[in-house]
């Protein structure tokens, strides 16, 4: 096992939480530190004080190392960052932007920064912008995804090969199995979202995480590429924007049925029939509910046991 990101971020194993929004809050980035990951406060559904509420109750709940994923298109961003600062957060991670914006800040106060990215384009600017490590997530992943549409099986080997610093791969990853494919392919860490969802500390409604976990094949798609490309659990609210599509509509005709608010009200507030639904491919292979330490420590159990399988193969 590579030793690049847990040196990196001083932690035990090689396993990040996603920063996702409306599921990520101090409990769940707590006990994913607690447990020997990297637990990530997702940022992007707080506004400012509620996310230093979050860092500072992260900081009571853990003495691990922990950080915030932040997108870059938050419309408080400044005022994140400044927070982020003042809190002295140790490790960030940004997201849906110019990794060039706040990346030397971030450094120049110590913070270790990692950017999430879908391509090897992005890649490359990421690292020429100067962060310590790089998410390249494929499309598997749920949530707001890149363009391209690259699964991770081709992406990861993709981006390995142009990268010097270190590589976590996320999209399509929940056990430990797919963790061991994942560093065979090139990486050094994986990232998980989608598995820590469906976690007892994750702030995702319940009627979510059952939904989450009733998932079969075929439950999720990517849709709305016109806004921005997001994987989504197929409901009613899906239903009304297939339905849209058939009308050609315009960009504006999108954003009106989108709304505001809808991914709160589907995955926070737990209305399945109107609200948008985050979720990866990989919820098919979920099946349960259960505390995030366990989540870990059943990952590194079956990724030994995974790699002991391969090697008496030759």
């Amino acid at each position: 096992m590579s030793k690049a990101i847990t040196s990196l971020f001083g932690i035990q194993y090689p396993i990040v939480q996603g920063g996702m929004i409306w599921n990520s809050g101090w409990r769940l980035a707590s006990a994913v530190s607690n447990a020997g990951g990297l637990g990530l406060i997702g940022a992007g559904s707080m506004y400012p004080d509620v996310l230093r509420e979050h860092i500072q109750k992260c900081k009571k709940a853990t003495s691990k190392p922990y950080g915030v994923n932040v997108p870059m298109l938050y419309p408080d961003i400044e005022e994140i960052i400044a927070i982020i600062i003042q809190e002295r957060v140790p490790i960030v991670f940004t997201s849906a932007g110019n990794p060039r914006t706040y990346t030397q800040k971030l450094k120049d106060e110590g913070i270790t920064v990692v950017h999430v990215v879908s391509s090897v384009k992005f890649a490359l600017k990421a690292q020429e912008a100067g962060v310590d490590a790089v998410v390249a997530e494929g499309f598997e992943a749920g949530g707001h995804n890149g363009r391209e549409e690259t699964t991770t099986l081709t992406l990861i080997p993709m981006v390995k090969e142009h990268l010097k610093v270190p590589l976590i791969a996320a999209g399509g990853i929940a056990t430990g199995k797919a963790m061991l494919a994942a560093m065979v392919l090139g990486a050094d860490g994986v990232q998980l979202g989608s598995r820590f969802v469906a976690s007892e500390e994750s702030s995702a409604h319940q009627l979510f995480k059952e939904a989450v976990v009733a998932a079969k094949e075929g439950d999720t798609e990517l849709t709305l590429k016109e806004l921005a490309p997001v994987r989504l659990l197929k409901n009613k609210f899906y239903q009304d924007v297939k339905e849209l599509y058939k009308t050609a509509p315009t960009v504006e005709e999108l954003k009106a049925l989108l709304g505001r608010a809808r991914a709160k009200r589907g995955m926070f507030e737990g209305d399945m029939v109107e609200g948008e639904l985050e979720i990866g491919q990989i919820a098919g292979l979920i099946h349960d509910i259960k505390p995030a330490g366990q989540i870990v420590a059943e990952m590194m159990t079956e990724y030994e046991a995974a790699k002991a399988a391969v090697n008496q193969l030759f």
